[in-house]
């Protein structure tokens, strides 16, 4: 549990409120068991740093500030079971920039000495906890431009998980080619 002194944090995308709605639409009709992930608190997590010294948050703001990545369009279309009955949505195929993106931070956070998990980053969205059984497969297609990534500090309360917004960083829109239009 986190103290006053303590944080639990994380960093990640946070998904827009009307594709979090169409997410939790599609899921709820899906019968997958377990704990539904509240409609607030849908993201992809980028790096999970777990409990923080308080102290320690300019610092965690200041290394994503020098985070330069580009924006990029996230799918998620596939629908697997990770750990102990955590239903996902997952990219058939991860985008290069989502990768660069969560390289970066995991490397300045290294840096920062914050050992995060690992296992090799697996982009994916929570849908549900304690699923009794296993979801694989494809999944209604969910797509949206990520414009901006977030640190989290997440909240346990008596009316359940609660994620609090400390922080929020631009993602750079890539360079593209001049078109002939603008000739």
């Amino acid at each position: 549990m986190a103290t006053e002194d303590t944080l639990r944090l994380f960093f990640a995308l946070p998904c827009p409120p009307e594709q979090a709605t169409a997410i939790c639409s599609w899921r709820d009709r899906q019968a997958l068991g377990g704990r539904p992930v509240a409609l607030e608190n849908l993201h992809l997590t980028l790096a999970f740093l777990g409990a923080q010294p308080a102290a320690r948050l300019d610092a965690l703001r200041h290394l994503a500030a020098g985070v330069t990545s580009d924006s990029f369009e996230l799918t998620l279309n596939r629908l697997i079971t990770l750990g102990k009955g955590f239903v996902c949505l997952a990219p058939s195929e991860a985008p290069p920039a989502l990768l660069q993106l969560g390289g970066s931070l995991a490397e300045r956070l290294g840096a920062l000495g914050i050992v995060l998990d690992s296992r090799p980053y697996l982009p994916h969205m929570t849908l549900a906890r304690q699923a009794p059984s296993q979801a694989q497969g494809t999944a209604a297609s969910f797509s949206w431009r990520a414009e901006r990534f977030v640190l989290y500090r997440s909240q346990s309360t008596a009316d359940g998980v609660h994620y609090q917004e400390l922080g929020s960083w631009p993602l750079q829109a890539p360079e593209t080619a001049t078109s002939a239009a603008s000739d």
